[in-house]
């Protein structure tokens, strides 16, 4: 969608004439040098075929139509001879950094809030030959304590440089690695660490010291968690720690390592995992109930690469993040470690007039959740906004310039050095791709990343329950909305689904709930055969598959968008079908909202809604509509929900949204959404049942206390 000017038409016709004066006499010269005629050739290429003939036959990329790819290297069929081929070949070269800790500093915040920023220095390396040899011998050390092949070992830690040392030592010596996500709560932590039996738990210094508030929840879940011996912290003891439950010693990760180094190993015949052993056990964030634990084997996890500087700072404990960086890791590239505190500039824990970490490494690739991408693209348009009169308007020309020749496959060289060069430095300056997963990314927000970053913004599909791998745009692909086509180590197929009206038959495109197929599709859930069986099928053909419950559309190129989800779906008094995420698509981009949940009850015939507001946006509408007061008094005040619902109700109607579809009633929420609310997953989606509850009094309010 084209953003809005205020130009006087004459101008606009003398500009639009000088572009395309510089058009034609550029044309020619960029289309012979650039190279882009293979590139628009390639992305007008189909992608990926229909095995056969038959309706809801399965979708295979081109290049593996006849045989689906299964290892990365010849003879590489597990995760720990990959590392070892890699370590063999760029044994020399940086692999994972760290940057060093100069200063920490309390800021006091107006509100009487304290805030630790620090000041961050240059990034230090550890080598491919580092990282393996810290690896060995922290898989020895493990033994020594205990560990045995085969046997469930539990990480519970940041996205660091030891969190990757940690898994490769697993992988080496076949234990079997659960990752939980910080912000799982206690209940759900408990649950994992004992449905896995560990004895081995590793985490930080930080998470027990403050995160996990050490004398409190810490202690509460490891006394519950009765086969616990060993915590293992990766950056030190903490300072104090008086309440150890009996029978637990506390290891550093060093500690650990030197005694792997000391151990005498000789005549020990190592226990190298085969591809069909389990090399992670995955609990899942989980937008709903207890946290499933995915068996991943050593060979689904092996997908393909780019060879660049790589900025990881999603959880690691999220299969989007641990597959990016084996990827990267298996060839050659750099992965520098930050976190969303420290990722930019202007992050929360970065202390103004410091870099952040983007400016400090400057990396050239970066996955993101929609979540992110959203963000940045609201933060970046309020920033136009707040230009003056010609600088918005020179900034939306460009941009809607830009966007024309996107569209027909032509780069503008011109406009990324002169008009976008200060919206790129936001991330470094160097990023060429950027790869988007973990839930559906709107096409406006991706076709906004791609003009102002200058690069593709690819996105990706895949579940955990499928190791991460399953669709993916090309580089070259610039379509959005787009989830691209099957990965050549799987194939896809859609399954009709009479109840939400989607059928392999439907024309111009088959749609229905996606199916992946192939040696990626996991084992299935940890001591959950119940949920085993209803996720997952066999074909008389033996082929294993997997029941996503999303629901997608293939498109003449091969390529797959996410059209809509069963469990998005309600069913309302008067029978019409309500896709809740299709509400909420439609209304998360307003510069007014932040984050939206859709709700709606089969007992009632309309939708209802929770809203966190954009603060600012809010802030202003309340100043127009003459309402004062506080943060919490503007979020409470009906008056304002009703302007905010008169947005919402426009912008509705402008994506063609159903009446019926409509929030009819919301609900402004003071505090934002954030994994450690336990509202959403540390991928930033949903949870539609904690949502529930906790808004449960609004629920009654907004549907009279008729609720069932």
């Amino acid at each position: 969608m084209k953003l809005k000017h205020n130009i006087n038409p004459v101008l606009l016709q003398f500009i639009n004439f000088i572009v395309l004066l510089y058009s034609l006499v550029t044309y020619i010269p960029w289309y012979i040098l650039s190279g882009s005629k293979q590139a628009i050739a390639k992305a007008k290429q189909v992608k990926a075929r229909p095995v056969n003939n038959k309706p809801g036959g399965a979708y295979r990329s081109v290049n593996s139509l006849h045989c689906l790819a299964s290892v990365l290297y010849p003879g590489c069929d597990t995760l720990d001879k990959v590392f070892k081929y890699a370590k063999t070949k760029y044994k020399d070269k940086k692999l994972l950094g760290t940057r060093e800790i100069l200063k920490e500093e309390d800021e006091i915040q107006p509100s009487g809030k304290v805030f630790k920023k620090v000041i961050l220095g240059k990034y230090t390396w550890l080598s491919y030959e580092d990282v393996y040899i810290k690896a060995v011998n922290f898989g020895n050390g493990l033994a020594v304590l205990g560990q045995q092949p085969k046997t469930n070992i539990a990480i519970f830690c940041e996205t660091r440089a030891e969190w990757m040392i940690a898994a490769q030592a697993c992988f080496m010596c076949n234990y079997q690695l659960v990752t939980l996500y910080a912000t799982l709560g206690g209940p759900a932590i408990v649950h994992g660490l004992n449905e896995t039996e560990v004895t081995t738990i590793i985490t930080s210094k930080e998470l027990m010291q403050t995160k996990l508030k050490v004398r409190k929840l810490f202690c509460e879940i490891v006394s519950q968690v009765p086969l616990l011996r060993h915590i293992i912290t990766v950056d030190g003891k903490p300072t104090t720690w008086s309440e150890f439950p009996k029978g637990v010693i506390v290891h550093t990760m060093a500690s650990v390592q030197a005694m792997g180094a000391k151990a005498d190993t000789g005549n020990k015949q190592p226990s190298r995992p085969v591809p069909s052993d389990i090399a992670v056990i995955m609990y899942t964030s989980g937008s709903t109930g207890i946290p499933k634990g995915v068996m991943i084997s050593h060979l689904p996890i092996i997908t393909y690469p780019e060879k660049d500087i790589y900025i990881g700072y999603l959880p690691l404990a999220h299969v989007l993040e641990l597959s990016a960086e084996l990827v990267c890791l298996s060839h050659g590239c750099r992965i520098g470690y930050s976190s969303p505190q420290t990722l930019a500039d202007q992050s929360s824990k970065i202390k103004k007039g410091s870099k952040g970490d983007v400016t400090t490494l400057k990396p050239t690739l970066m996955a993101a959740v929609p979540e992110i991408m959203d963000r940045i693209y609201k933060n970046v348009m309020n920033k136009v906004n707040e230009m003056t009169s010609f600088q918005r308007n020179l900034f939306i020309l460009a941009y809607n310039y830009k966007m024309e020749q996107i569209s027909k496959g032509y780069s503008t060289p011109l406009c990324d050095s002169l008009i976008f060069r200060k919206v790129r430095m936001l991330l470094g300056g160097k990023i060429r791709v950027l790869l988007c997963g973990g839930a559906p990314l709107s096409a406006a927000t991706q076709r906004f990343m791609n003009i102002c970053f200058c690069c593709p913004v690819g996105q990706g599909y895949g579940l955990t329950e499928s190791a991460g791998a399953g669709t993916i745009t090309e580089v070259w692909d610039y379509t959005t909305g787009r989830v691209g086509a099957p990965l050549v180590c799987c194939e896809i197929k859609l399954m009709n689904w009479e109840e939400g009206g989607y059928y392999n038959t439907d024309k111009p495109y088959p749609r229905g709930e996606i199916l992946i197929g192939g040696q990626n599709v996991t084992v299935g859930y940890y001591k959950n055969e119940a949920r085993t069986r209803k996720d997952f099928t066999v074909d008389e053909n033996g082929q294993r598959w997997l029941h996503t419950g999303d629901i997608g559309e293939f498109h003449h190129d091969g390529c797959l968008k996410i059209i809509d989800r069963k469990k998005d779906l309600v069913k309302l008094q008067a029978g019409e079908y309500v896709s809740l995420g299709k509400v909420e698509a439609a209304l998360k981009n307003l510069p007014l909202v932040d984050n939206i949940c859709a709700y709606a009850s089969s007992f009632h015939s309309y939708v209802i809604g929770f809203v966190v507001p954009n603060q600012k946006e809010l802030a202003e509408l309340a100043r127009k509509k003459g309402f004062k007061g506080t943060w919490e008094e503007i979020c409470n005040s009906p008056e304002m929900e009703k302007e905010v619902l008169k947005v919402l109700a426009e912008a509705a109607m402008a994506a063609n949204l159903e009446k019926f579809e409509i929030p009819v009633k919301i609900r402004l929420s003071p505090d934002p959404w954030t994994p450690e609310t336990g509202l959403v997953t540390d991928a930033f989606k949903l949870k539609r049942k904690e949502l529930t509850a906790f808004y449960q009094t609004d629920i009654e309010r907004m549907y009279g206390k008729n609720v069932k």
